[in-house]
């Protein structure tokens, strides 16, 4: 395409509508420049920053560990904690990221106490949900507390492991 006022081949293409009415310039770089239409790559950088910059917005500083300066971001990327005081620092946004990763549990499900052993698992599983109820009401978060006592009702519908023990096959003869 030609510029519209010379025969050089044109580098601005500019198409305006207006009361719906389309009009369309197209200038080559020395006409341009006369009109006073910017060329891109010629601008000085912080002109083209300024433009996708919101004015008068200030920048969010992310909060950072007053001990380590790790933030929240980079634990989340490295999924590494910095320090201990990243724990308090980081409580909230921390607690959630972890319950997410674990499915939603929030604390450890590893081997019983010993003093717990005797206890069958069913009882076990009830007493988590019960902590994971607590904690879900506690965080105001009711949706997930309807499907835990959900969860729980299911349980104490089964019937216990204790009362499933097979029968020997010698009682039935």
């Amino acid at each position: 395409m030609k510029c519209d006022i010379c025969d050089k081949p044109a580098v601005v293409h500019e198409v305006t509508i207006a009361n719906g009415v389309k009009k369309e310039v197209h200038l080559c770089l020395d006409h341009a420049r006369d009109a006073g239409v910017a060329m891109p790559g010629q601008q000085p950088i912080n002109k083209l920053l300024s433009k996708f910059s919101v004015a008068g917005k200030p920048t969010v500083v992310a909060p950072r560990c007053e001990q380590c300066g790790t933030s929240f971001a980079q634990i989340r990327q490295n999924s590494l904690i910095g320090c201990p005081a990243c724990y308090d620092t980081f409580e909230e946004p921390l607690g959630r990221f972890i319950e997410r990763a674990q499915a939603g549990a929030t604390h450890h499900v590893g081997r019983g106490l010993p003093q717990e052993e005797g206890k069958s698992r069913q009882q076990r599983e009830e007493r988590q949900l019960m902590r994971a109820l607590e904690a879900a009401l506690s965080r105001e978060q009711y949706e997930r507390a309807a499907e835990i006592r959900d969860q729980i009702n299911q349980l104490s519908d089964r019937p216990s492991e204790e009362s499933q023990e097979p029968s020997s096959e010698g009682d039935e003869a």
